[in-house]
């Protein structure tokens, strides 16, 4: 028996199937592929994309990114951002239409990342609402301000000698070894009430030096407004190149806000030499040092973005704290010297001090802040004019003092004062001094209230002045 229901069934359905072909219409995509020709260490050559850009993010099998970096009439050779042991010549490769950004805002605070983006923590996955291109134009110059607000560090040479101001970029140097990351840390610690929020960029360092950074981080409450961004010394070169170009991007998002943060980049000794190894493997001509002739550039325009914003823009300001490595004291080194004519001064770690135990061991002879004096409170330009000078004189004077000539009267204070100073001026790691608390300890310095206290007395003198003036004395 014929069912008409059913044929009426059907016939609906036909009828939208139908309707629906003759509506449909494919999505034409164009889609740009080419083919992996070679690999190298942390490099790959890639032809059939012609019309790629430069620095555009091309996309490997794997899920592996890179970015087309030398662009040649035949091929491009892309610097890969991830492991490439899998890749094959012959491998499809796909152009993505954008260039290398890197996830910011808020839910980053607390974390621990890699330039990608990628959680190293046990947190989990990142959220996030926006992502900014790590390669960004710096503020032009009428958008910037004068740097007027000091940023303290809880260090007191540093604080009362070389200041540093908001804003500002102050070069860290000196050979391995001496100190130069305890610093920058304790710059970190000292911001847990300065509103301040803070990143910390490692550039291809081991393992368990980052780790025991984190751990220093974590003990003191310091990851509550700080932001890691990690890469290691077994990382691809390409991800310890793009790394403080991606803790600069998210620095900037919050300066952009209206905040003030502070950057480290620990060290630019390291992202050098990525960048070094990169353009030798994509045969570049090599100049001094067997660097790039590009390689002044490549710091200048990542540490021309720290600066600090007209109050139209926001008001916030980012300063840079950048870590550079000398070899056997060597300042006039390639790398140091590019750095030092980038920057608005620098902080020179001594060893000679480091051995003789005066830490932490700034060389103060040797360094010089451009523009923090500018910024430094007045309470601290009263107190500390003098002392600069008095320790410049003991400094010349304890050269000739060693050859046992006879010293008068005069010379002998002059000596004598000096050392209180250079005791007074040591201090512990992680323990950074108020502001306050160290006023009073220079405005005592000043007056030479510890020239009769014996050296080895010092310390317990210290602690009973910020007891007498009502600070807690430091553990």
């Amino acid at each position: 028996m014929y069912d008409t229901t059913l044929h009426s069934a059907l016939e609906g359905a036909f009828q939208s199937i139908r309707q629906a072909r003759e509506a449909f219409t494919p999505p034409l995509q164009a889609r740009e592929i080419g083919h992996v020709s070679s690999v190298a260490t942390g490099i790959a050559r890639v032809t059939g994309l012609p019309n790629v850009g430069f620095e555009e993010l091309v996309k490997f099998p794997g899920g592996l990114y890179g970015i087309a970096f030398d662009l040649a009439e035949t091929d491009i050779g892309v610097v890969l951002l991830g492991d490439y042991w899998h890749l094959q010549a012959g491998d499809e490769v796909e152009r993505t239409g954008r260039v290398m950004d890197v996830p910011v805002g808020d839910a980053l605070i607390g974390r621990v990342i890699n330039p990608l983006g990628v959680a190293l923590d046990d947190k989990g996955v990142l959220a996030f609402t926006q992502r900014l291109p790590i390669e960004r134009p710096a503020a032009p110059i009428m958008d910037r301000d004068p740097v007027t607000v000091p940023l303290q560090t809880g260090i007191k040479v540093i604080d009362a000698l070389v200041p540093i101001g908001r804003g500002q970029r102050e070069l860290i140097l000196g050979d391995r070894q001496t100190g130069k990351t305890t610093i920058a840390v304790d710059t970190i610690l000292n911001q847990h009430d300065q509103n301040v929020l803070c990143v910390y960029c490692a550039i291809g360092q081991r393992a368990s030096a980052v780790a025991k950074v984190v751990a220093s981080l974590r003990e003191h409450g310091a990851m509550a407004y700080t932001i890691v961004v990690v890469t290691e010394g077994n990382d691809p070169p390409g991800l310890t190149y793009i790394a403080p170009y991606a803790a600069t991007s998210i620095a900037e998002h919050f300066m952009h806000q209206g905040r003030d943060v502070l950057i480290v980049y620990d060290d630019l000794t390291n992202h050098a030499r990525a960048y070094r190894e990169l353009s030798l493997l994509l045969r570049r001509p090599p100049g001094r040092e067997a660097f790039p002739g590009d390689i002044f550039y490549i710091h200048s325009r990542l540490l021309e973005r720290s600066t600090h914003l007209r109050q139209r823009f926001g008001g916030g300001s980012l300063t840079a704290l950048p870590i550079i490595e000398t070899e056997a004291q060597n300042m006039a080194a390639y790398i140091p010297t590019n750095l030092i004519s980038i920057t608005d001064g620098q902080i020179y770690l001594s060893p000679k001090l480091f051995e003789l135990g005066v830490l932490p061991a700034v060389d103060v002879g040797r360094s010089v802040s451009r523009v923090g004096g500018k910024a430094q409170l007045a309470d601290y330009r009263r107190v500390a004019g003098s002392l600069k000078l008095a320790y410049a004189q003991f400094e010349e004077l304890e050269g000739f003092a060693r050859f046992g000539t006879r010293l008068d009267d005069n010379t002998r204070k002059v000596l004598a004062h000096g050392q209180r100073i250079r005791a007074c001026l040591q201090q512990a790691e992680h323990q950074p001094v108020p502001v306050a608390a160290q006023i009073s300890l220079l405005q005592a310095l000043s007056d030479g209230k510890f020239d009769t206290v014996p050296l080895e007395q010092m310390q317990a003198a210290e602690q009973q002045l910020y007891v007498a003036a009502g600070f807690r004395p430091a553990p």
